[in-house]
């Protein structure tokens, strides 16, 4: 029985003697853990504030009827090239049977005035020449014939107008819709047949069509409030068009925003800038741009990438670690200075010739270049 306890024991240590081999040759046979190094060099940083937002014509204008009715015609189309004074299109007046019942009794009304005031004037007329009556009161009468008279002009007048559009049958410029600016009609938003309404004090009125000089761009974005502090009117900037292959143009910038709107929890200035168009590129309103616009720069200065920098998690302050002679790594601490996103500069803590550590694993990067 001892016998059998003891050879069931060795069996035991026998085994667990191999698990021991097993596990240190297995923790000797690991990889060693590699680091690519890269080095400080000299370079220039430009900082820039990028404003997103859109190109639009400097000056666009809506056209609309100075009186309501129904489109009767429109004689140009949607990008089309006009001048000033074109003629847009025209409004057939459809008048309202209510004002014109009103119109009509107003002149049924000053038409009786008028001939009352006109037989006043003819007896007063005779009694005057007769000597019965004082110039004054001929002078009263003659005075009360000559308003009735143009009371009575009047109401016609507003009559033709309610009915017709205008006194001249319907051909002045109250039905004629005409370009005010030469430019590219960019958008016609009614069709003929469509009724229009008249732009007075109390309404803004239909829009028949709009027309924009697009020679005369303007890029019109939005800055953060930590940036618009930096911006001065005047500077040159650039403006990207992503729709034009990235094309690049130079403008200056001319409006800054004195005060702020708040969006998404963060507040946006608003700023403009006149961009410089070449007449052989073809340029549509409401492109999406981009707004580069060089805040600071410095030339020749030690810089590292922004992303060999580390953070200590409780003082929040900027490391870097050091490739020593044995290959080991140790931290040291920076300050730094001017940044662009991609690089930053140094300002002490690093040398030129030090060997700065690679977060990502040299191992892991030739394994995903092999997939």
């Amino acid at each position: 029985m001892k016998k059998s306890v003891k050879i069931i024991i060795g069996i035991v240590l026998i085994v667990a003697l191999l698990f021991v081999l097993k596990h240190f040759k297995d923790a000797n046979s690991k990889d060693i853990e590699e680091f690519k190094v890269e080095s400080p060099f000299y370079s220039s940083i430009n900082k820039k504030v990028v404003a997103t937002g859109k190109l639009n014509p400097e000056e666009e204008i809506e056209l609309k009827p100075q009186i309501s009715g129904i489109v009767d015609e429109i004689l140009v189309e949607e990008g089309d090239l006009v001048q000033k004074g074109d003629l847009i299109a025209k409004i057939r007046v459809v008048p309202n049977e209510q004002s014109l019942v009103s119109a009509n009794s107003r002149i049924n009304t000053a038409r009786l005035s008028f001939k009352n005031a006109e037989t006043l004037y003819l007896r007063n007329k005779t009694l005057f020449e007769k000597g019965v009556i004082s110039k004054q009161d001929f002078e009263n009468s003659e005075l009360s014939y000559n308003q009735a008279r143009e009371s009575l002009a009047q109401a016609q007048n507003d009559y033709q107008i309610i009915k017709q559009g205008s006194l001249s049958g319907g051909s002045s410029a109250n039905t004629n819709i005409i370009a005010q600016i030469s430019g590219t009609v960019l958008q016609i938003p009614v069709r003929e047949g469509d009724q229009v309404i008249e732009s007075n004090t109390f309404n803004a009125g239909t829009t028949i069509a709009t027309v924009a000089d697009m020679g005369k761009m303007i890029f019109e974005g939005k800055v953060d409030e930590a940036e618009v502090g930096k911006l001065e009117e005047g500077t040159e900037i650039s403006v990207i068009l992503g729709a034009i292959n990235e094309k690049e143009f130079p403008a200056k910038l001319t409006f800054v925003a004195p005060k702020g709107v708040e969006e998404n929890g963060a507040v946006q200035f608003t700023i403009k800038a006149d961009v410089s168009v070449e007449e052989s590129t073809n340029i549509r309103a409401g492109y999406s741009a981009n707004a580069e616009i060089e805040i600071e720069s410095k030339d020749s200065v030690l810089v590292i990438k922004e992303s060999l920098l580390q953070f200590n998690r409780i003082t929040e302050k900027p490391f870097v670690e050091l490739q020593k002679e044995d290959g080991s790594f140790e931290k040291k601490d920076v300050e730094t200075g001017l940044s662009d996103g991609i690089n930053i500069e140094i300002t002490e803590g690093v040398k030129e010739e030090d060997k700065i550590k690679v977060w990502n694993k040299a191992k892991d990067e030739n394994n995903d270049d092999e997939d």
